[in-house]
């Protein structure tokens, strides 16, 4: 029997970009499905994997045979996506920036969840779609690890408010562990472990106790570190740490 899978996960599949941003691009007709352009009204569509023709803004996708697993350590001012309408600097231009001994990388990949403009850090890329909608989903809650430096005198009050809750501006509830890693002055670097994601919900926290985030990176994604990294350098996953992943999430 052929396989068959929703249109937007066979885009995962295809290296495309995450279920959700595929979704986006079915609702603006950017995807066909044996000559017919789909809307919004078609995200339940099935594909046929090996008889049905799915194209993307005109060209024809197919499923990646060869899994790519890419640990970037990003650096500050750059954009964690494929494409940026405004030209700023992508991950994907920071993976294919050639360096002495590194060939520089021409494969498809896009980027499992998101890191701000200015905070650097452990990002994973990969062509693995359903692995990476399942590390990006707050169900199966990925540990994510921060270290920020503010503007002030971190405190054990501050750590239990944190970690009791403070209402994000999309107005979810974020939570964190959080510990005084050092203090310069009237400056600390703060860790903060999460579980789920939302957007600039470290900064939210930390402002919450009227804190300025001077500086923001991610040292830890489920369990993987960037230790030997360079901002900007990148390495392909080990079998362990691909494996490890797996077993977080299936």
């Amino acid at each position: 029997m052929s396989k068959q899978s929703r249109i937007n996960k066979y885009i995962a599949l295809c290296g495309v970009c995450s279920r959700r941003a595929a979704e986006k691009m079915i609702a603006q007709g950017r995807v066909s499905l044996n000559g017919r352009v789909l809307s919004d009204e078609d995200l339940s569509t099935m594909v046929t994997h090996d008889s049905d023709v799915v194209e993307v803004n005109g060209n024809r996708i197919t499923p990646e045979d060869e899994k790519l697993y890419i640990l970037l350590n990003k650096p500050r001012l750059c954009v964690t996506t494929v494409n940026d309408p405004q030209h700023r600097t992508t991950v994907i231009d920071v993976l294919r920036r050639r360096r002495k001994g590194v060939t520089p990388f021409k494969a498809r990949v896009y980027p499992v969840g998101r890191l701000d403009f200015d905070t650097e850090g452990a990002l994973l890329l990969t062509n693995d779609g359903e692995l990476a909608h399942r590390l990006a989903h707050p169900r199966y809650e990925v540990e994510k690890v921060y270290q920020a430096l503010i503007d002030g005198v971190f405190s054990e009050a501050d750590s239990a408010r944190i970690a009791e809750g403070v209402k994000l501006e999309d107005g979810h509830i974020g939570r964190a562990k959080a510990r005084l890693i050092s203090k310069d002055g009237a400056g600390s670097v703060v860790e903060l472990s999460l579980r789920e994601g939302h957007k600039h919900e470290v900064k939210q926290l930390l402002a919450s106790c009227g804190y300025q985030t001077l500086s923001l990176w991610r040292v830890n994604f489920a369990n993987i570190t960037c230790e030997g990294l360079k901002p900007g350098e990148w390495r392909n996953l080990t079998e362990i740490e691909i494996k490890s992943l797996r077993k977080l999430v299936f």
